[in-house]
């Protein structure tokens, strides 16, 4: 869920790949030989939905801050590496991240954390959400919500549900609609999302959730077939597609969102410029334009909102990784 109603009160299309290199600089031309820089940690592989959302941003976060913004990325260990960095740093306001919904998942799926995902860090803002959508096999009979949670209550653990990876967001995605449907199915964890869209339309598993900018060339060929949007409202790239909630599981709200964070005991007034910095460029005109064909929301939200929806988000989803039993080794 992202974030909660009061804390959204529109929605904007997101999201186009650009680029693929580790790290690029975006520098205004009036600082390209001076000034510090900000470094923008992504715990993430460059190419991925969130390094092209923010690098779709950087020139216009460039302009809006005066200063040099080097994008970083830094994966591994579920989005850890990289926000350990993030934290480390010293909190000047020249080192922030952009972390996921993994940031507040990983403390209850990981034995041990090398820091405190809620006291560690400063919120300066949740920017926006990727929309995800629940998809199957067009063989499998069942077209709504309806139909597959029928299906699998007539064969408990007869049905194979994928995901990219144990105690992803898409991992945890499927969990809350089995949960919330009250069926169960056989959990089968990919190493990222390609492999496991492809098992998918090839049939070797029967459903998913995927991000729905992924699934959407494949629901448009015919290739998987969508039972409905996991986020609360339809996505204007695909109108026709109902929400999971308007099919009868009036609860079930989920989004892969992103937020900008810095190391903790980052002054306030450096909180205020950084936050007011990141809106003023995902409002700009050809951030709009860039990100406005893809399923991603943007509304960013205010520091304090961030700092109470991360905590809301660490105990949805710690409560959700209990019931269903899932571990990380």
């Amino acid at each position: 869920m992202y974030p909660s109603p009061a804390l959204r009160a529109g929605r904007r299309s997101a999201l186009k790949l650009l680029l693929a290199a580790a790290t690029v600089s975006v520098l205004p031309p009036a600082l390209a030989q001076g000034g510090k820089p900000l470094r923008l940690v992504l715990p993430i592989s460059a190419g991925s939905g969130v390094d092209a959302i923010v690098r779709a941003a950087g020139p216009a976060l460039g302009k809006t801050l005066g200063q040099p913004v080097v994008i970083e990325n830094l994966p591994g260990a579920g989005g850890i590496s990289g926000a350990a960095a993030v934290v480390k740093a010293a909190p000047d306001g020249n080192t922030l991240g952009v972390v996921s919904n993994n940031h507040v998942i990983n403390p209850s799926v990981f034995k041990s954390m090398p820091f405190d995902a809620i006291k560690d860090i400063t919120p300066i803002s949740v920017i926006g959400a990727t929309q995800l959508v629940l998809v199957a096999n067009p063989k499998l009979p069942a077209r709504s919500v309806r139909e597959l949670t029928a299906l699998l209550k007539s064969r408990p653990d007869g049905y194979n549900m994928a995901s990219s990876g144990n105690g992803t967001i898409i991992h945890l995605a499927g969990e809350l609609f089995l949960s919330e449907a009250g069926v169960r199915a056989n959990h089968i964890p990919y190493k990222g999302t390609g492999p496991m869209i492809t098992d998918l339309i090839g049939g070797q598993v029967d459903f998913g959730v995927v991000a729905l900018n992924a699934a959407l060339p494949h629901i448009k060929a015919g290739t998987l077939r969508a039972i409905g949007l996991c986020g609360d409202e339809r996505s204007a790239v695909a109108p026709d597609i109902p929400t999971i909630a308007e099919q009868g599981l009036s609860h079930y709200d989920v989004e892969g969102w992103f937020a900008v964070v810095g190391p903790a005991g980052m002054k306030p007034a450096d909180v205020k410029r950084l936050h007011d910095a990141f809106a003023t460029a995902f409002a700009s005109p050809e951030v709009v334009e860039a990100l406005r064909k893809q399923a991603t929301v943007v509304k960013p939200t205010t520091p304090e909102a961030a700092a109470q929806f991360f905590r809301s988000e660490a105990s949805r989803y710690a409560a959700l990784v209990r019931k269903a039993n899932v571990k990380v080794e």
